[in-house]
Order: structure tokens, then sequence, then C-alpha cells
């Protein structure tokens, strides 16, 4: 498809070749998020994932792969300046302490020239504090309901008029925003707009957000710019949906599904590019 982008993979290349993505997810209650987040984006293609969180989601997530690095959340500040990505936000928290980190985090992002995606409390907790210093490269996923806290409109007119919501927040944000519906729109910090048509109800599960959010951000360790990153994750996540419904039905797929549908998602779209 044109209008999607997936990056080149060279053969003289290592880890670092297709970036580093810092995934700061999870609370006690999460851990299901931020595993989901961080696999992703190495599904996608990023060389090296690791996920910021407190002891018990670390722990949990160490118990289910190998393959995300570890990062105990105290420590993320020192931490960031390694990276080229910043995720922000799957099923961490609104909660008092939360809010003091994610103003710390934030302040410490608007340093760094990097990406950064918001999602989930992320974006409600910028919904609460819209005063803070934004990242210059930043790309927020709201469903409408989070739309509606970060325009302070009700949610009947972010679905009457779906395309002008994602323009505003993006004009007022400065940013790229991925609003997620069935045809989900994403519109640049420069306002141009893309409709995707992938996807199913098979995607109307927990944590199918948090699997694009972390494919957002391995296709932006990649060199993706941050329309082109948002434009192919949502088209291959609602590909991946798609491809696992064939074998699942659109009932039973779970969004853990969709980790093992994304390679066939690309491989699909490599073969047919390739035509």
């Amino acid at each position: 498809m044109d209008n999607i982008k997936i990056p080149e993979r060279r053969q003289n290349s290592h880890k670092g070749t297709f970036g580093k993505v810092l995934n700061i997810a999870g609370s006690p209650n999460f851990s299901g998020a931020a595993f989901l987040s961080s696999m992703s984006a190495l599904k996608v293609g990023c060389g090296y994932v690791a996920l910021a969180s407190c002891p018990s989601v670390l722990q949990a997530v160490a118990s289910m792969t190998p393959d995300v690095v570890l990062v105990p959340i105290k420590q993320v500040r020192n931490v960031i300046k390694n990276y080229d990505v910043v995720s922000f936000g799957c099923g961490f928290s609104t909660e008092a302490p939360a809010v003091l980190m994610y103003k710390s985090i934030m302040t410490e992002l608007a340093i760094f020239d990097m990406p950064v995606v918001l999602d989930a409390d992320g974006i409600n907790l910028l919904a609460k504090f819209k005063k803070i210093v934004l990242p210059d490269k930043l790309i927020l996923t709201p469903h409408p309901k989070e739309a509606s806290r970060l325009l302070e409109r009700p949610v009947e007119d972010i679905l009457d008029n779906p395309e002008d919501a994602a323009t505003e927040i993006s004009l007022n944000f400065k940013c790229t925003t991925v609003l997620k519906l069935h045809n989900t729109i994403i519109c640049s910090k420069k306002l141009n707009v893309y409709i995707n048509k992938t996807g199913n109800s098979a995607l109307a599960k927990a944590g199918s957000g948090d699997v694009l959010c972390g494919m957002i951000a391995g296709f932006l360790a990649q060199g993706l710019k941050p329309f082109e990153a948002a434009k192919t994750a949502v088209y291959l996540h609602g590909l991946a949906g798609e491809l696992a419904s064939k074998d699942l039905t659109e009932y039973s797929v779970l969004a853990s599904d969709l980790l093992r549908y994304i390679p066939n998602a690309i491989k699909t779209e490599l073969i047919n590019s390739s035509n």
C-alpha cells in the first residue's frame, strides 16, 4: 500500500541500527499492558526495548519473556538519554505517585529531541495537566473518550465529527494524533489527514491499543517520521487483526494473539509491495 512505509532491513546491521525504545508502562494491576506494548515494538523490527515500571510489573514481565530489558521506574530519568524513542502510559496510573512521575518524566523528555508516544493514562494525565511543556515529536493515541478529555467536549461531539476532533488535537498539542475508531483517523502535526481502512471488531479487546502503541514506537525507533510511523503501525495493526480473525474468528482474537499475527501482516504487505 502506498500510504505505509515498512523500514528496510540492511544486512550489515546490529540491534542499535534498528533503534532503542524505552517503554514506561504498567502498574500493579496492569502488567499485561506493559508486556504487550513492549513486545509489539520488537515484533515490528525495533532492535532493543526496555520496560521501565514498578517492581511487581517487572517481575511479571520477566516471567513472560526474556526479550525485554527491565528498568526500575525510579531510575528512568537517568536512562532516558540512552534511548531513541519513549512510549509512555500503557497501563500506567493516574494516582498521586504517578502524577509526580509523569511531571518529572515529561519535563525530562522536553529536553531531548526524541519522538514520544503518549497512550492511555499518559493521555489522561495530559488532559489534567495541559500546561506542561511537551516534546516536539509527539504522538497522541486517544480513543474517543480520551479525546473528549483532551478537548473538554462530549464524546458524542468526537464521534459526530472525528476528523475535526483529530485535527483539533493536533493543532492544540502540536502533535500527530491517532484517533482510534473503526476507521482510525491519523492527523499529522502539519494537519495532513489519513483515514485507515484495515481492521475489524476483533480489535475491540482490552490490550489492543497497547499493541498499537508499541508498534508505533517500534517504527519510530527505526527512523520513520511520526506521521509515517503512525500510518504504518495502524495499517498493519488492522491487518494483523484481519489475519488473526480468519483463523480465530472476530470473537476470539486476543490482544496477545495480535503479537503472533504482526509478522504475518508484515509478510503480507512485503509480498504485495513487491508484486
